[in-house]
């Protein structure tokens, strides 16, 4: 039996670790906003922590526990500075400084906090910095993922991604790009990149570009939550509309790979196993996003997730739907992907399949789309069911040499394997 104060001091420590697992990057943002500069943050937010371990056995721990650890990192940094005598060039900051953390510190309700994460996702995702960059920065800075854990799901060296975050950091310090949510005149260019960059984390978490593995839990999650964050504090059609995308097709993960993580096509999967919740969620949604009348993008690709997702079996898909949404998202955002989604929908619908084969056909000898691995998928699939397996084997046999992604390659395999069988 442990002894009361080891047994208090583990209670403790789980506590604060539980404390560390949802406010962590939240306590960070806040000193980001409150110190200016993304790595004294993170020390401070370090520092603030271990204060806790030391300070909350004997204290008990406070009532605003946020408010606390802000305060703390606060001060810490602070102290900092004066160790290393470079205080001074923050010494005419110091009042205005003392005022913010004053002010969060009294606040017991979350607006603050919010905000300031925010502030950070907007930050991290300014046009001044690289498309690739802003995608590391954010699950870095916003989501607290490692930097090995960043490098491993883009198939990046560790040091070379550390190294472009780095120089982020400098370029936010340098240029002085502010810590602010965009007035609102800039707010929706300014975010739809934040809304990109998301959807690429979600898109890396749903179906991983490269490695062993089809799913990246913790991306998909990230992202979700990241968006829902973004739902509370604005209230932007398209935001919802994103959410939206992402709940739907969260909803048929359980389905889309089976115990050994084998990919099952959509046709093949138990659609019991869909998240009716998340369905609801989404088609809720996305009605709610349609109806205002100033969606984009994001939630027409989720009104094409709600019509998959409100058919009981494949076969009840209403593909002439999904062909008019795709037609109505290639005048809002056109791209040879989309079009080639849709050339598959016409090719589902009845009578459909030599037209579709046909774009399909016509969409691969554009230069962009030869090197893409799905459209020859695509083709090869298509040819499987008009009977020409010779042109399937080909098309397969190219996509399986462009795919990156181990499951992808296994079942591109299984197809090629039953042409022949």
């Amino acid at each position: 039996m442990p002894e009361p104060m080891e047994q208090a001091q583990q209670t403790l420590h789980q506590i604060i670790d539980r404390i560390y697992q949802s406010d962590a990057r939240r306590v960070f943002a806040t000193l980001v906003h409150v110190l200016g500069d993304f790595d004294l943050a993170e020390e401070a937010l370090h520092e603030a922590f271990r204060a806790a371990l030391e300070q909350w056995q004997e204290q008990g721990i406070p009532q605003n526990p946020y408010a606390w650890l802000v305060s703390a990192g606060r001060y810490k940094a602070i102290d900092g500075l004066r160790r290393q005598a470079r205080f001074a060039p923050l010494d005419d900051h110091t009042e205005a400084v003392e005022a913010l953390v004053d002010e969060t510190a009294n606040r017991e309700d979350q607006g603050m906090l919010e905000d300031d994460r925010l502030r950070l996702i907007f930050t991290c995702c300014h046009p001044a910095l690289a498309a690739d960059v802003q995608v590391a920065l954010t699950l870095r800075e916003v989501c607290g993922l490692t930097t090995e854990e960043i490098a491993h799901a883009f198939l990046t060296p560790a040091p070379t991604l550390a190294q472009r975050i780095v120089r982020a950091k400098a370029k936010i310090r340098d240029a002085k790009i502010p810590y602010q949510v965009p007035e609102k005149g800039e707010l929706p260019a300014r975010l739809h990149n934040v809304l990109r960059v998301i959807y690429l984390v979600f898109n890396e978490g749903y179906s991983s570009s490269a490695g062993h593995s089809v799913l990246r839990l913790d991306l998909a999650a990230e992202a979700i939550r990241l968006t829902r964050l973004l739902q509370e504090l604005l209230l932007e059609p398209e935001v919802s509309g994103l959410l939206a995308l992402m709940l739907l097709h969260e909803s048929r993960r359980p389905a889309r790979t089976d115990k050994q993580g084998e990919l099952i096509a959509l046709d093949q999967q138990d659609r019991q196993l869909w998240d009716q919740v998340l369905i609801v969620e989404g088609g809720t949604l996305t009605v709610q996003a349609l109806r205002s009348g100033r969606f984009g993008a994001y939630t027409l690709q989720a009104a094409i997730s709600a019509v998959h997702a409100e058919a009981v079996t494949y076969a009840e898909t209403d593909w002439p739907q999904i062909v008019g949404l795709y037609d109505a998202l290639l005048r809002v955002e056109a791209s040879p992907v989309i079009e080639l989604n849709r050339a598959i929908a016409i090719a589902m619908c009845a009578g459909g399949l030599k037209n579709g084969l046909h774009l399909v056909e016509a969409l691969l000898e554009k230069q962009e789309m030869q090197n893409y691995h799905l459209a020859h998928a695509a083709r090869a699939d298509l040819c499987r069911r008009d009977g020409n397996l010779a042109q399937a084997r080909l098309s397969y046999e190219e996509a399986l040499k462009l795919c990156k992604q181990e499951p992808e390659k296994r079942f591109i395999e299984r197809r090629l394997q039953a042409l022949i069988n």
